[in-house]
Parts: structure tokens; C-alpha cells; sequence
């Protein structure tokens, strides 16, 4: 099989996936850049756990057919860093004091003036997901990662001093796009984000829907079909603000925790269910006000 590299890793774990099963294997030549490799990696370490021969090498994939059964029967699933890219978010914003927020903006999330420190688990300090680039991303916006065993602690760092503006290229991560921009505007700070071509054809234009509803907020926001460039702010968010989700659990999810900055309420909030169907139950334990949910 011969496809096109740049549109979606996913196209290509599903070829992998399937290819062992398949009388003679399966060879996957791959055209033009590669996107998202982490996943495309992620998918061989899965096939070599259970027994299966497979290579990725330079633009080609080999995957051989079935010779005996998969030695492992049982595997257990690291948890998603996408979904941990929220808590991330909430410990960055969670820096936000009372003092700090406009009088009209009302707050729906409980704020402590204390350290914030967040436990999730099960994660590998070593994982292959290119999610996991958010230990390092989120250290330049004020979140300290650590690991106790399998369990992932977040904290926000101290005498942390705050960048007028962070450049990130998310062609390795690009569903983090969305989290990240969002903690920028929460936090005033601005960003530039590139490698994000694959985000024009997901549940929905995230680009354009970002744009729309960074602009209700009173963000300073530029999109192009892999770029998107916030500017840094002062000003308060503009409060009461609803957040149209467009069908995207990853817009609902991003969004959520500017509620600690200001008041606002997520759309049909039940799209989370898509990846995390206790999301706003998780929200809910952490002090986040029923009221987001729209």
C-alpha cells in the first residue's frame, strides 16, 4: 500500500494493525512527511509486545504475516496524555489569584493562594506518546512534572516568572494545540504554534473554531492552514462568555479551565464522552462550579 504521510498518522496504525493478519503481511510505502511519528511508533512497540515482526524504517513500514499465536495475551494500556493535557492547564491557571480577577468576571472553580499539585496516574516517565512533550512544554508556562511510581504529580513552580510570549512546533503533538492556547490566553501570555496542519480536518476546523472563540474571549488571535499566533494581553476576559464546541471533545475540554479566570459556560458539554466521559465528574472533585456546563 502506498499513501500519502502528511494527512494522518491514524490512517497508518490502522494499516499496521491490521497487516499481520493479512496472507503475506504488508509493506506501507509512505509519500512525503511523515506526521505525527510518535504514534506511528507507539503502533510498532504495540505489534513487537505481542510477537509481531514489523520494521519502520525510513519511508517504509513492514509488517510480517501471522507465524504463531501473540505471545501476550494481556497488555495493560498506558492512560492518555491528551486527556492529562487538561490538568496541565488547570495547574498553570490555577496561579491566577483573586486579586488578579475582574470584579465582574466571577470565577466558577474554587482558588487556593497555596501551591497547586495535581496527582494522575497510570503514566511512564519513558513513554512513547507524543503527548508526553508536555512535561517540557508546560514548564515554560509554570507547571512542574514528577513521577512517584506510575502516578504523574503536577505542581506549579515557584517564583515562576511568567514569558511574554512561548513558540512551540506541534507537528509531533498536534492535539495539545488547543490546551495550550488556551492556558496562554488565560495566562496573557502569547504563542505562536506551527506544525498544526492536521487540526483543518478533525472533528472540525480546530483552526477556525479556535479563532472564533478566542475572539468572543477578547483574544488577539491569527490562523493559517499550520500556524496559529496569539498575542499577549493584559486586559480581564471577557466574562459570561458561552464556548461552542462544534461537535469536538477537544474543544470542550480545552476550554474548561479558563474557569478559573472567568465566567463562561461549555456548550453541549456531553461531546466529552467521546475520549473522557467523566471529565466534568473529575472538574467537579476539583472545585470546578456545575454552572461551566452548558
Amino acid at each position: 500500500v502506498t499513501l500519502e504521510a502528511n494527512v494522518s498518522s491514524q490512517y497508518i496504525s490502522a494499516l499496521m494493525l491490521i497487516g499481520a493478519s493479512l496472507e503475506q503481511g504488508l509493506k506501507i510505502t509512505l509519500e512525503g512527511k511523515i506526521t505525527s511519528v510518535p504514534y506511528i511508533n507507539m503502533t510498532l512497540q504495540l505489534l513487537h509486545q505481542i510477537g509481531i515482526e514489523a520494521q519502520f524504517i525510513g519511508q517504509e513500514i513492514t509488517i510480517q504475516a501471522f507465524t504463531e499465536t501473540p505471545r501476550v495475551s494481556h497488555i495493560t494500556v498506558e492512560s492518555d496524555w491528551s486527556s492529562v493535557s487538561y490538568f496541565y492547564s488547570i495547574c498553570a491557571l490555577s496561579r491566577k489569584r483573586s486579586s488578579e480577577i475582574h470584579d465582574n468576571q466571577k470565577p466558577q472553580a474554587i482558588q487556593h493562594n497555596t501551591k497547586t499539585s495535581i496527582h494522575v496516574s497510570s503514566y511512564k516517565k519513558d513513554s512513547l506518546q507524543g503527548d508526553a512533550v508536555l512535561q517540557s512544554l508546560y514548564k515554560e508556562l509554570g507547571v512542574h512534572s514528577r513521577f512517584e511510581g506510575d502516578t504523574l504529580v503536577l505542581s506549579t513552580i515557584e517564583n515562576f516568572k511568567k514569558p511574554v510570549r512561548v513558540k512551540f512546533d506541534l507537528a509531533n503533538a498536534p492535539d495539545i494545540a488547543q490546551t495550550i492556547v488556551v492556558t496562554c490566553l488565560g495566562l496573557g501570555i502569547g504563542c505562536i504554534l506551527t506544525g498544526l496542519h492536521t487540526l483543518k480536518i478533525k472533528e472540525t476546523d480546530r483552526l477556525e473554531a479556535l479563532k472564533t472563540e478566542i475572539t468572543k474571549l477578547g483574544g488577539n488571535i491569527q490562523v493559517s492552514h499550520d500556524t496559529l499566533i496569539l498575542k499577549a494581553h493584559n486586559e480581564p476576559l471577557q466574562p459570561d462568555t458561552s464556548i461552542a464546541t462544534y461537535h469536538d471533545h477537544r474543544m470542550a475540554m480545552a476550554f474548561a479551565p479558563l474557569a478559573l479566570c472567568t465566567s463562561l459556560q461549555i456548550e453541549d458539554a456531553g461531546v466529552v464522552s467521546k475520549s473522557y466521559p467523566d471529565f466534568w465528574t473529575d472538574l467537579h472533585a476539583l472545585g470546578f462550579s456545575s454552572e461551566i456546563i452548558g
